[in-house]
């Protein structure tokens, strides 16, 4: 007789039946353990909240109200007739891989992730499973990312070469995660970092966890360049060519996204500068991060789904396509928060 699934989808999302618990569901639920805070994995609605410990205070300050219990990474619980765990994914401070074990049989549900150490989130590290199921949202051979050393240094000489040109440098970025990660590259002896209200507020959260992230001066409606010389600022996409910016006079606009890799996005953009970075894993990571866990079937979720389950069928997985509601980093987004 064939083993039931460790994890099925419902109508509500990704569901243990031995736990009775669902995984980043996008419908509201009685039990729901979060992979990490952005708005496509994390929703409002649900009766209880776990996640990991780090995961919790950007949980709350972007949900509001909500019961919240954490688990530390590494951690075994026995819920039900299932026991789960909670592992590093690198994709942005706090975000976790789930390793849900029922009757011997591992699954692992990767959330985002990126197998880069950027220096600020917990490094991903891969879980020994039988099934994983990855995300896939850069899931082609052209996407391949630049060392982030090499993308910090593209960034540095942007914004000294508008100090030298008199303009301000503005720059858009995902107010949790991206933003974050932007803060930590830039060389502060350039001048001054503004931050937009989402960026400031979400930074805060994080800088009283204990992240080591530089001190930003807060956008306000009277903030102007010539308070602030030589200044950069970090501002949601959606804020870019807002009045608030406008105000900044010359400005030089960049876009920090894997999506940068294609032109076309780039000219849709319509920055001056795109930065090719992502908190999402390229191609050889998403199959460096597969052949690390060494599952035999692989289920691939947002993103070049088709392509690259024909790809890992190639390769010898038994790789299938898993139909969720979740967006990864969509080319068009506003922002994931």
């Amino acid at each position: 007789m064939a083993r039931a699934p460790v994890l099925t989808i419902s109508p509500q999302g990704l569901y243990c039946p031995a736990g009775g618990f669902h995984i980043d569901p996008w419908r509201p639920v009685n039990r729901a353990l979060i992979t990490h805070a952005h708005a496509d994995h994390a929703r409002a609605g649900h009766r209880t909240y776990l996640c990991a410990t780090p995961c919790a205070p950007v949980l709350q300050h972007r949900l509001g109200r909500i019961a919240v219990d954490t688990i530390d990474y590494g951690t075994d619980l026995q819920i039900g007739d299932a026991r789960v765990s909670f592992h590093p994914a690198g994709h942005v401070p706090g975000s976790a891989q789930i390793r849900v074990e029922v009757a011997g049989e591992v699954w692992v549900v990767s959330g985002d992730y990126k197998t880069e150490a950027d220096g600020l989130s917990e490094a991903f590290e891969p879980v020994r499973c039988h099934c994983f199921i990855t995300e896939c949202t850069f899931g082609l051979p052209v996407f391949r990312w630049q060392p982030q050393a090499t993308v910090a240094a593209d960034l540095n000489q942007w914004w000294q070469d508008c100090i030298a040109a008199g303009q301000t440098a503005v720059i858009a970025a995902y107010s949790l995660g991206k933003a974050q990660r932007l803060l930590s590259m830039l060389y502060l002896s350039l001048g001054p970092v503004l931050a937009h209200g989402a960026v400031e507020d979400t930074t805060a959260v994080l800088r009283r966890q204990g992240y080591q992230l530089p001190q930003t001066v807060p956008l306000t409606p009277d903030t102007t360049a010539a308070d602030h010389p030589g200044a950069l600022l970090i501002a949601p996409p959606a804020a870019l060519g807002s009045d608030r910016t406008r105000r900044f006079g010359p400005v030089s606009t960049g876009f920090a996204s894997g999506w940068m890799q294609l032109r076309g996005i780039r000219r849709r953009r319509s920055a001056d500068r795109g930065f090719v970075m992502s908190d999402h894993a390229d191609w050889d990571g998403l199959n460096h991060a597969i052949r690390e866990t060494g599952a035999e079937r692989v289920l691939v979720t947002h993103g070049y789904t088709g392509a690259f389950a024909r790809w890992l069928c190639e390769q010898g997985y038994d790789a299938a396509v898993l139909d969720t509601e979740f967006t990864g980093e969509p080319p068009d987004a506003e922002d994931s928060a």
